[in-house]
């Protein structure tokens, strides 16, 4: 059994095992434990009683945080006309069509979020094999393909969260950093939680969210008391 280092020690013995902390608390204790330089992401994720193999209870969708996720966003958008201009107007890093595609395909993914209109699919849908595997690839499900790309550049820049539930059923997303107020913090889980009821497969019975853990980029999962939430 590996040896645990005097860090993960001092984190350890801060945390009581199998406990449910209050959002507040939870949010307090991982700013205390964090010892890295850089202002750490939180990130939240959500086990639901679903089953991911069946495609009817596979959730996916998008949040916009009230508060922002705290990370700039670099967005791209295939669109043209008075879509391109209202979408640079909106924030966009690079807007573009065969251009921006070229670009792409050249190895320049330099993007957290790439939109497009809807006329733009069939050069965005050249793009699959370069797109796909970096989760970057437009969806109308998630609301990254869109005649409104100004609406869509503007809730990827204030910190929209995309989900989907992975294999075991579990939803992960970054909510923030661990230098943002508890409150903050809490109002964004909410805003998630509140999304993922509404969008519950009418197929999944018994209970819905199962589990809600709370952690930081380099520190340990904190099980979150759901009575703390108003979700």
């Amino acid at each position: 059994m590996a040896k645990l280092t005097k860090r993960q020690k001092a984190i350890a013995a801060k945390i009581e095992p199998g406990k449910a902390y209050s959002f507040v608390d939870a949010a307090a204790l991982l700013a205390e434990i964090s010892a890295v330089k850089f202002s750490e992401s939180v990130d939240v994720s959500i086990n639901l009683g679903v089953d991911p193999r069946k495609s009817d209870q596979v959730v996916r969708g998008a949040t916009v945080l009230p508060n922002g996720s705290g990370k700039t966003v670099r967005v791209a958008v295939f669109t043209q006309g008075p879509g391109a201009e209202a979408a640079l107007a909106a924030g966009a890093d690079r807007v573009g069509m065969d251009d921006l595609a070229a670009e792409m395909k050249g190895g320049d993914l330099n993007y957290d979020v790439v939109i497009a209109s809807p006329d733009a699919m069939r050069v965005v849908g050249q793009l699959g094999q370069v797109l796909g595997p970096r989760g970057l690839m437009p969806n109308p499900k998630v609301g990254t393909v869109t005649p409104d790309v100004a609406t869509a550049v503007k809730n990827a820049k204030a910190g929209q969260v995309r989900f989907r539930t992975d294999k075991n059923g579990i939803i992960h997303g970054s909510v923030g950093k661990v230098g943002f107020d508890a409150d903050k913090l809490k109002q964004n889980v909410e805003a998630l939680l509140s999304d993922l009821k509404r969008l519950k497969p009418s197929t999944s019975k018994g209970v819905y969210v199962k589990r809600v853990t709370l952690s930081t980029t380099m520190g340990p999962g904190l099980l979150i008391d759901q009575g703390s939430l108003d979700a």
